[in-house]
């Protein structure tokens, strides 16, 4: 199974899991303040919203925030939005760049996986 694939099951699973009603031999799911979080963090990422900015817009700046904070799991969600909104190679490679100036060299190893997963998330996009 590709990253990619790896990644997509197991984000769907445990989110399942944290947000659905449990599991059927009984163990709870999330609470309520969580289930609010991710509904938050859903939120925040929309079109538009108080100020007007595009989800492309934001899916970049939680790209940069994830590669400063050296979140893999992060970094790889918010490249998949940003393909998925329509960013181009460049705008990414811009973001990278933005990444590299603010969070400096210890930055890199989490570069060359977020390279290695836009690869694979333009592989399946046919481009």
């Amino acid at each position: 199974m590709s990253r990619y694939d790896q990644f997509q099951e197991f984000r769907a699973r445990l989110n399942q899991r944290i947000l659905g009603d449990g599991t059927p031999d009984g163990r709870p799911g999330g609470t309520l303040v969580t289930k609010r979080f991710f509904a938050l963090d859903d939120q925040t990422y929309r079109d538009g919203g108080e100020g007007g900015l595009p989800k492309k817009t934001k899916e970049l700046l939680g790209l940069v925030a994830s590669m400063v904070l050296r979140c893999d799991d992060c970094i790889a969600y918010h490249i998949d939005q940003c393909v998925k909104a329509g960013c181009t190679d460049q705008e990414l490679w811009e973001t990278f760049d933005v990444a590299l100036i603010v969070g400096g060299s210890i930055v890199i190893p989490h570069l060359r996986r977020a390279v290695d997963f836009l690869d694979e998330c333009r592989a399946r996009e046919g481009r």
